[in-house]
């Protein structure tokens, strides 16, 4: 496989406006970049104040461009309604035209946006949740509900875990991708290719290892470890809007 390049953002403060994302998104597919992912939050931590909806967000991002990868990076399913969950990514993927990637992951209790709401906080949970609802998430998408996605088999799930657990490894090879976040460089990058690889064996199906780096950093050495997306990442919640137009209009190095 190529090697893709994304820009990865957290809709927020500064990029909290639908319209200003919708115009980043644009830029970077004038400037050749692959895919445009947002943050998925309810709420966050401080010093971050405004918070927009990824999927509000990602909508005026599709409608406002032609061949971006789109999707939410990621999506904490132990707090969303899998059967609406179902209608907006099939929804989402008609109205890009088959552009969706849908990110997975256990999300985190640091950032006030499960127990204040009296969602799950419990990791093993959460975990619990997130497996039965890709499941039932996929039994929707293949027929229970109409339209089914534009993507065949599938809309691609990303499944993200934390260096060094290995559960969302063993999760993430039954799907279509693996988002490992806090790497410490591209030897294990390889590591987990080489366990994705024996837990895929016999599948000739297509698998994305996903790595985000800061804008500038060279890809060559995350490439070379397996990485078949790598994601400009601006390594704070809170980037300014001014940095992040430089490295969009600077393309993919």
């Amino acid at each position: 496989m190529s090697l893709k390049r994304g820009i990865y953002l957290p809709p927020f403060d500064e990029l909290v406006d639908p319209r200003t994302l919708a115009e980043l998104a644009r830029s970077a597919e004038s400037r050749s970049w692959d895919g445009f992912f947002l943050w998925d939050h309810v709420a966050y931590r401080a010093p971050v104040q405004a918070v927009a909806d990824p999927w509000v967000a990602l909508a005026a991002i599709a409608c406002a461009t032609e061949h971006l990868r789109v999707g939410p990076m990621v999506t904490p399913l132990s707090r969303r309604r899998v059967h609406k969950l179902a209608r907006e990514t099939v929804t989402l993927d008609h109205l890009s035209g088959g552009r969706l990637t849908l990110g997975v992951g256990l999300g985190s209790d640091h950032n006030n946006e499960l127990e204040p709401f009296g969602e799950v906080v419990d990791a093993r949970e959460r975990a619990r949740l997130l497996d039965r609802g890709l499941e039932r998430l996929n039994t929707f998408w293949t027929g229970e509900f109409q339209p089914p996605p534009l993507q065949r088999p599938r809309i691609p799930v990303w499944v993200a875990g934390r260096w060094p657990h290995r559960r969302p490894v063993r999760r993430a090879a039954r799907w279509d991708g693996l988002f490992p976040i806090d790497l410490p460089g591209p030897d294990a990058l390889a590591e987990l290719a080489d366990e994705v690889r024996g837990l895929r064996a016999g599948s000739d199906d297509p698998f994305e290892l996903v790595v985000d780096i800061p804008p500038g950093a060279a890809a060559e050495p995350w490439v070379a470890a397996g990485a078949t997306w790598v994601l400009t990442d601006f390594g704070s919640s809170r980037p300014r809007l001014a940095e992040v137009r430089e490295a969009i209009e600077a393309g993919p190095q």
